[in-house]
């Protein structure tokens, strides 16, 4: 489950807005202030903070600031009234990935949210996956059927895969599991049960976010 950390100092808009993400299906996690966002963060694994961008003691720039000395691709959306928006921009030149003016709609922020983490998962698929052996091993639509039952139903077993697929030809279907599996996307266990592998479940979130980002 996503993780997001809410940062303000005002405690019915951080409580509003902890109860609109977990409407959403977010885990949230809550800070008053900056200094306790940085101890959350220090004890804690984020995947997005949506950051007020003034506060007492430290605002938000440096907040983001360190925040990103220990995590720099975390995500950061800034949170501001309509008489900052400049100084937002400004903390996005410096590494926010969007703002939220304030008083916000619910839409709207729903939205920033779901496109900011939809940008983050592309990116990450673009630095932690070997493309060029993954766009290979995803060339046949076969393959892309049984990463797709795998992901679906778990762990199958090669007759299991055969009747899903319809496909009587044992030996192509051995082929194609011996590309998947030389691809690092699938595994086979002692039971003799296939099911995908880390970087497999990776593939299929990165095919997911390419997908929606093309329809965008």
């Amino acid at each position: 489950m996503t993780e997001i950390m809410v940062v303000d100092d005002d405690q019915d808009l951080r409580e509003t807005i902890a109860e609109v993400l977990q409407g959403a299906g977010f885990a949230v996690s809550t800070a008053a202030g900056g200094a306790e966002a940085l101890e959350l963060s220090a004890h804690q694994k984020f995947d997005l903070v949506l950051l007020d961008l003034v506060m007492p003691g430290l605002d938000g720039l440096e907040v983001m600031r360190r925040l990103h000395e220990k995590s720099p691709r975390l995500p950061v959306i800034i949170l501001t009234a309509f008489a900052t928006v400049e100084n937002a921009v400004e903390a996005m030149r410096q590494g926010a990935r969007d703002y939220v003016t304030k008083p916000f709609r619910v839409d709207s922020l729903l939205a920033s949210v779901r496109r900011t983490m939809a940008e983050a998962g592309f990116e990450a698929c673009r630095t932690t996956i070997n493309m060029d052996n993954i766009m290979a091993s995803l060339a046949n639509p076969i393959r892309r059927r049984i990463l797709d039952f795998l992901e679906q139903e778990g762990g199958l077993r090669f007759m299991d895969l055969c009747r899903r697929l319809e496909m009587a030809d044992h030996t192509k279907m051995n082929f194609h599991l011996k590309v998947l599996k030389e691809a690092g996307l699938l595994s086979q266990d002692q039971q003799k049960h296939y099911s995908l592998t880390r970087e497999g479940s990776q593939v299929m979130a990165c095919a997911r976010n390419l997908a929606q980002k093309l329809s965008d």
